[in-house]
């Protein structure tokens, strides 16, 4: 086994705090990286806090990912030492049901391996996230990034990234899709640049006049305060598609008020309580309200490839392991742009 340092919390309510913990010695398929940057995503806080259902404790959080190979097991071809990699929200899967034939290995059938507060297929040990300065991970489930990148910039890419990619590429944005971003935080950012960078125009509802600079910045073409009636009404029936990713309760019918016939809204924000919706906003127009989570590995790997292309890297804080309880408590308030990223070596 090998010893390596982590943050980890050891209640619901404790914060997070230094911990030796173990990582296992790379079996044949295995990899083992040492951690560069980890990003810090609301679902870290949610799991800490046990916000969506009980957590197993110490939890070690962190699903965006980014290091270097220290050492391969002796099947693995498809890197070797020195290799700069990500690993995302997902360690293992059946790899036997439809959806793992079908690269949606988050949809497996019989068990999704997490990065962190999971449990593995052993059905015995629980999953310790990137929050640390080592880890080992399936070759499977490890990805490839390019050299000369800026890691800290890319770790977000690998929660924040692909949710946000998956439903733009499902749903085929491409040159002239009017395209709606409701809320612009962690994952909001990312759907603009992302959007953009499809061909999309993007439209940014915000209840914060002052992110309206942030999003033109971003590559938004306009901006629509959601609690303002008469600016909302201007874009009615307009857009085709929709991301939402307000992780708070709030009504989804305004919005779906903007879709045209047959628009959708996909859902990648995670609301602790349940939202409202009118059923009327659905039913003339025929939209659709729908959700979405993060990727499979093959779309992960082409998330990350075609944002290095394009040259689309998070907007970040990064910080030291010692800010992180600080950083927790300033995402909940929107107090970031757009995401920390912790500084492994300070671990």
């Amino acid at each position: 086994m090998i010893q390596t340092n982590a943050y980890a919390t050891l209640s619901a309510t404790s914060p997070l705090q230094p911990l030796v913990i173990q990582r296992r010695d790379p079996k044949p398929d295995d990899v083992l990286i040492e951690i560069a940057y980890s990003g810090i995503c609301h679902s870290d806080i949610h799991t800490a806090r046990s916000e969506w259902g009980p957590s197993t404790y110490p939890c070690v959080p962190g699903h965006e990912i980014v290091g270097k190979v220290l050492k391969v097991g002796k099947r693995v071809k498809r890197f070797r030492k020195g290799d700069l990699v990500g690993v995302g929200c997902m360690v293992d899967s059946c790899g036997k049901c439809p959806s793992c034939k079908t690269h949606e290995q988050q949809f497996c059938a019989n068990h999704t391996v997490f990065t962190y507060n999971s449990v593995e297929l052993d059905g015995k040990s629980t999953t310790l996230g990137g929050y640390s300065q080592h880890i080992t991970v399936k070759d499977k489930y490890v990805l490839k990034l390019k050299k000369g990148v800026p890691l800290d910039r890319v770790a977000p890419l690998l929660c924040a990234g692909i949710t946000t990619y998956s439903p733009l590429k499902r749903y085929k944005v491409k040159k002239g899709t009017k395209v709606g971003v409701v809320g612009l935080g962690g994952l909001g950012h990312m759907a603009v640049k992302i959007a953009k960078a499809m061909g999309g125009e993007v439209f940014v509802f915000s209840t914060s006049e002052s992110k309206q600079a942030d999003a033109k910045r971003l590559g938004a073409k306009h901006f629509v305060l959601s609690h303002n009636a008469e600016q909302m009404s201007k874009v009615a029936g307009k857009l085709d598609l929709i991301i939402n990713t307000v992780s708070a309760k709030h009504d989804y019918s305004p919005f779906l008020g903007c879709l045209k016939m047959d628009g959708t809204m996909v859902l990648v924000g995670v609301p602790s309580e349940p939202s409202q919706v009118a059923a009327i906003s659905l039913i003339f127009g025929r939209k659709r309200l729908t959700g979405s989570l993060i990727g499979g590995i093959k779309e992960t790997q082409e998330m990350l490839d075609f944002c290095l292309k394009k040259k689309i890297y998070s907007d970040i804080e990064l910080i030291s392991a010692d800010q992180i309880n600080e950083a927790y408590e300033r995402t909940i308030k929107g107090q970031v742009k757009y995401r920390f990223v912790i500084d492994a070596k300070t671990f």
